[in-house]
């Protein structure tokens, strides 16, 4: 941890900064999860409007 003081005693600590990288592509095997994923949803989301609709 980094640790300075000013003129008056006053201590400021900095936290560590973390590394910096790049975001990879994603690959096709994640493509294809991120597709199911998003199509469930969709459905989960039809599923509760569906359930809601029935009820009142």
């Amino acid at each position: 941890m980094f640790t300075t003081s000013d003129e008056n005693g006053i201590l400021n600590n900095f936290a560590n900064e973390p590394n910096v990288y790049y975001a990879t592509y994603p690959t096709q095997q994640q493509q294809r999860r991120y597709l199911v994923q998003g199509i469930v949803a969709v459905f989960l989301i039809i599923g509760v409007v569906a359930v809601t609709l029935a009820v009142s």
